[in-house]
């Protein structure tokens, strides 16, 4: 296993600027083949709009464009995130415009299977809206080898994370909780250096087969049933430098954490369809008790539903075709 892993670490591990823009504009245009970036954005003023005017100019200006389509998909923010960014150029939809039939659940992973419905693309690419400090080789990096090698399906980038006097000090849960389950139950994933990174492009063709947890465990789901379709050679890594963006506090990690080893316990081998992680969501969430101090200098519990369930492959939903919003 050490071996396998070892050899797709030196095959499928590449930095961005192993394949220079012209070479991917090049094997763009011989393959006929269309792009499109998906950020999903929840009260991110702040950033999306920096972010779409980098991938506007450098990637998406032109007659031939390795960018064909930027879509800000909006959950609900209550600033200026969607007027920020369709200023700067992006479509800009609501989470709630897409499949309108069926009432949205709140997090992350229910934004990015909505967007499939939202987006066109051939190569679906998505970024993060709160990365700060923005390189366009967030996205030109992860989609150039989908373009340059046919096998690829997944590609995820890797990057250090500063936090705070520590300059690879963030990724917290994926060190203390993604990492050790991916190297005990799916040794293959253990050469991704960022398998929770919201960084990653993907055939659509494989995206549209994937089920998505509606929140924070969507990134390690998608990872873990790509292997299991499509097989380890077929996933990839590029090194895209530093990621800086907003950190978040312990308890907000907490719950991170749940989510993600909830939906790692669904998929544990062995574990039937349904299995451990379904019975509490059916209950309205997954429940997790964490402590904060009152007035008094008391610890007082407060509980938490987590959303864990999972919307199935999008190629099963009616309405679904590619480009359904616009």
């Amino acid at each position: 296993m050490l071996d396998e892993v070892g050899q797709w670490l030196r095959s499928r591990s590449w930095n961005a600027a192993d394949r220079p823009l012209d070479l991917l504009l090049a094997a763009k245009r011989r393959s006929a083949t269309t792009v499109s970036v998906v950020l999903p954005a929840l009260d991110e003023e702040a950033t999306v709009g920096e972010i779409v005017s980098v991938i506007r100019r450098e990637l998406a200006a032109g007659a031939a464009p390795l960018v064909d389509e930027l879509v800000v998909v909006d959950s609900g923010s209550t600033d200026r995130t969607a007027e920020v960014a369709a200023a700067a150029g992006a479509k800009v939809v609501h989470r709630d415009e897409l499949l309108p039939r069926l009432p949205a659940l709140p997090g992350k992973g229910e934004v990015l299977w909505r967007s499939l419905l939202a987006t066109s693309g051939d190569i679906v690419c998505f970024v993060d809206a709160d990365l700060r400090d923005f390189s366009a080789d967030f996205v030109s990096g992860i989609v150039g080898p989908l373009l340059t090698e046919p096998r690829l399906q997944f590609v995820k980038a890797m990057y250090d994370r500063p936090l705070w006097d520590s300059p690879a000090g963030g990724g917290r849960v994926t060190e203390l909780v993604a990492r050790p389950l991916l190297n005990l139950h799916w040794p293959l994933l253990a050469g991704m250096v960022q398998p929770l990174g919201g960084e990653y492009a993907v055939r659509r063709e494989l995206l549209e087969r994937l089920p998505f947890p509606v929140g924070y465990g969507v990134e390690l789901a998608l990872l873990i049933d790509a292997l299991d379709l499509v097989g380890l050679d077929a996933l990839a890594q590029v090194d895209v430098g530093v990621r800086r963006h907003r950190h978040q506090d312990g308890q907000a990690l907490g719950r991170m954490a749940t989510a993600i080893y909830a939906t790692a316990q669904r998929r544990l081998p062995g574990t039937a369809p349904g299995g451990p992680a379904t019975a509490p969501a059916a209950a309205g969430g997954l429940p997790l008790t964490q402590f904060e101090r009152d007035q008094a200098g008391a610890f007082v519990p407060r509980d938490h539903l987590l959303r864990t369930e999972e919307r199935p492959p999008m190629c099963t939903v009616p309405e679904y075709r590619p480009g359904w919003a616009a």
